[in-house]
C-alpha cells in the first residue's frame, strides 16, 4: 500500500477527494456479478456430471474386460497372475482419465454443440491406449493384445455414446431455459438479426438472447422470427444493458469503423459482469472448420484454407461409402423384399423407379428408388404445378395425389431411398453429400449454386437433418454449399447418426 493510500482516509485535501475515490475505483479488481456466478455454477455442475460419467464408464469397462476372463479361467489364477492381469487395466484407467482432461473434452466451448467434443474424446482415447501399448512393450507386459482389441473399440463407442446422452440431456435443459448463457448481441441491425437466427432463439446452442445493442439504429426493440428483443443503442450501452438484463455473454457481430479499439475497451467494461466476449463473423459461414487463428502479438491472424476437391480425404470418403453401402444393402435385404411385395400389391407396376440425376462435375446418372407414386405420375405433373408447395426449383406437395398408400409410408420414413445405396456402391453417389438435383434444376441454376456439383451428391446431408422439404430454397443451397467446402469424415459420421434419428422422428418428409 502506498503512502497516499494510507493517509487518504485521514487527510481531506481540498479538491482532491474525487481523484482519490476514482483511483480506488480503478485499482480495485472487478467482482463477479450474480449472473456470472450463476453461469459458473451450471458450468461446474455439468463438468462434474461429465467427469463422473467418464470415470464410472472407464473404470467399469477396464475392470470388467480384465476380471471376467480371470473369473472364467480354469484353473483359477494365483495372486501374482491376477496382479499381472490387472496392472494394464489399472494403468489404462489412469492414462485414459488424464488424457480426457488434457484434451479439454469438458470445456465450455465444446459443450452441447458440434463434433469437436467427440473428436477430442477420440483423440484422448487413442493417445491413452497408444501410451499403454508403449508402456507394455517397455515393461514387457504380456497378454495385452486381447485387452486392447476389446477395450479400445468398445470403450470408445460407449464413451461417445455417454457423451451423446449427456448432450441430449443438456439440450433438453437448454430448451427449458436453464444451462444456457443469457446473451446480448451487439452490432448493426442486419448483422444482429443474422446472428440471432444463427445461434437459435430456443437456446439449443447454449445462447439465450435476452437483448440487443444496435449500433446503427435507435429502435427500442427488434423482432426476429416473431420474437421481440429489447434494444439499446450506442457503443457505450453494452455494459449497462448486460448488467440490467443479467447477461453473462456478449456476442459482437461487428464494431464501429472509426473505433478499432472498441472490442478491447468493451472487454474491460464487462469484466465482472460477463463471462465471455464472443466475436462472430459471417466469414464462418464460408470458412467453417477451414478457419484457424494464429495469435500473432498485437494482430491475431485468421487463416482460411482454400478447399480442395480431391486428394486423400476423398479416398477416405470413398472407403467409408463402400463399407457403409455394402453393410446397408445386406442389412436391408430382407426388408427390401417385403417392401417390393407391398409395392406390387398396392399398385401394379415396377418396384423400382429410375430417374436421371446430375452428379459430380455435371455428369448424369440413373438414380434408383423404390417406386412411391403411380406409374403415370410423370404425365400428371403439369396439371399439379399450380399447387406446388416446394421451395425454389423444387416441386413438392404435402398431399400429392400421385403418391400411393405404401409410398406415403416409405417417404415418411425415407425407406424409398434405400436402393440408392446401390448408386453409392457404384460410385455415382456418396452416403453423405448435397441433394442430387434433376437436370431441369441444374439448367435453372444461377450464381454459385453450381458449386453443389463439385462433389458427389448424397443419400443424406445437412438438408436431410435440417428440415428436409420444409427448408427454403436459399437455406437448402446455403447448407449444401457449406457442406461442399467444409465436410470431413467425422462430420459425415455425425450426419449419418443424425439421419438415423430423423428417420425415427420424421419431420418435413413428404
Amino acid at each position: 500500500m502506498s503512502a497516499i493510500d494510507e493517509v487518504a482516509p485521514a487527510i481531506q485535501l481540498p479538491g482532491f477527494g474525487h481523484i482519490v475515490a476514482a483511483r480506488r475505483d480503478r485499482s480495485t479488481a472487478p467482482r463477479a456479478s450474480a449472473a456470472l456466478v450463476s453461469r459458473q455454477q451450471w458450468e461446474r455442475r455439468y463438468r462434474t456430471q461429465l467427469r463422473v460419467s467418464d470415470t464410472a464408464l472407464v473404470m467399469l469397462l477396464c475392470i470388467a474386460t480384465s476380471v471376467i476372463p480371470l473369473l472364467a479361467a480354469v484353473p483359477q489364477p494365483s495372486g501374482v497372475q491376477a496382479w499381472e492381469a490387472l496392472r494394464a487395466p489399472l494403468c489404462a484407467i489412469v492414462l485414459w482419465l488424464v488424457s480426457l482432461s488434457l484434451f479439454n473434452t469438458r470445456v465450455t466451448a465444446v459443450m452441447g454443440v458440434g463434433p469437436t467434443e467427440y473428436t477430442r474424446v477420440a483423440h484422448a482415447t487413442g493417445l491413452a491406449f497408444g501410451m499403454l501399448a508403449i508402456l507394455a512393450v517397455v515393461l514387457d507386459w504380456g497378454g495385452l493384445g486381447g485387452f486392447l482389441l476389446i477395450t479400445l473399440p468398445l470403450g470408445l463407442f460407449l464413451l461417445l455414446l455417454s457423451r451423446w446422452t449427456n448432450r441430449r440431456w443438456l439440450t433438453r435443459q437448454r430448451l427449458r431455459g436453464s444451462y444456457s448463457s443469457r446473451t446480448v448481441v451487439v452490432g448493426t441491425r442486419d448483422d444482429v438479426e443474422y446472428a440471432i437466427r444463427t445461434i437459435s432463439p430456443e437456446g439449443r446452442l447454449g445462447y439465450r438472447v435476452v437483448g440487443v445493442t444496435v449500433l446503427d439504429d435507435d429502435a427500442d426493440s427488434i423482432t426476429v422470427d416473431g420474437i421481440t428483443y429489447p434494444a439499446t443503442h450506442g457503443t457505450d450501452a453494452v455494459a449497462r444493458t448486460a448488467h440490467a438484463l443479467r447477461a453473462d455473454t456478449i456476442v459482437v457481430t461487428n464494431q464501429p469503423n472509426d473505433d478499432p479499439s472498441y472490442v478491447k475497451r468493451l472487454a474491460w467494461e464487462i469484466e465482472g459482469t460477463a463471462s465471455e466476449l464472443v466475436l462472430c463473423s459471417r466469414i464462418a459461414d464460408v470458412a467453417g472448420p477451414r478457419m484457424t487463428l494464429s495469435p500473432v502479438e498485437g494482430l491475431p491472424l485468421i487463416h482460411v484454407r482454400i478447399p480442395m476437391f480431391e486428394g486423400s480425404a476423398y479416398v477416405y470418403k470413398r472407403a467409408l461409402d463402400i463399407i457403409t453401402s455394402s453393410l446397408a444393402l445386406l442389412v436391408f435385404a430382407p426388408l427390401a423384399a417385403l417392401i417390393a411385395l407391398l409395392i406390387k400389391l398396392d399398385d401394379p407396376g415396377p418396384v423400382f423407379f429410375h430417374q436421371s440425376r446430375v452428379g459430380r462435375d455435371g455428369r448424369e446418372f440413373k438414380m434408383v428408388k423404390f417406386r412411391s407414386m403411380r406409374v403415370d405420375a410423370e404425365s400428371e405433373l403439369q396439371a399439379l404445378l399450380a399447387a406446388n408447395e416446394g421451395a425454389g426449383l423444387l416441386f413438392k406437395m404435402k398431399d400429392d395425389p400421385r403418391v400411393t398408400r405404401v409410398g406415403r409410408v416409405l417417404r415418411r420414413f425415407s425407406l424409398d431411398e434405400v436402393p440408392q445405396f446401390w448408386n453409392v456402391l457404384r460410385g455415382d453417389m456418396s452416403v453423405v453429400g448435397p441433394r442430387p438435383p434433376l437436370p431441369s434444376e441444374v439448367t435453372a441454376y444461377d450464381g454459385n449454386v453450381y458449386r453443389r456439383l463439385y462433389i458427389k451428391p448424397g443419400i443424406t446431408g445437412p438438408w436431410q437433418v435440417g428440415g428436409r422439404s420444409d427448408l427454403s430454397w436459399e437455406e437448402s443451397v446455403r447448407l449444401d454449399l457449406r457442406y461442399v467446402e467444409n465436410w470431413s469424415v467425422l462430420s459425415d459420421l455425425v450426419l449419418m447418426w443424425r439421419t438415423a434419428l430423423v428417420m425415427l422422428r420424421p419431420e418435413g418428409a413428404y
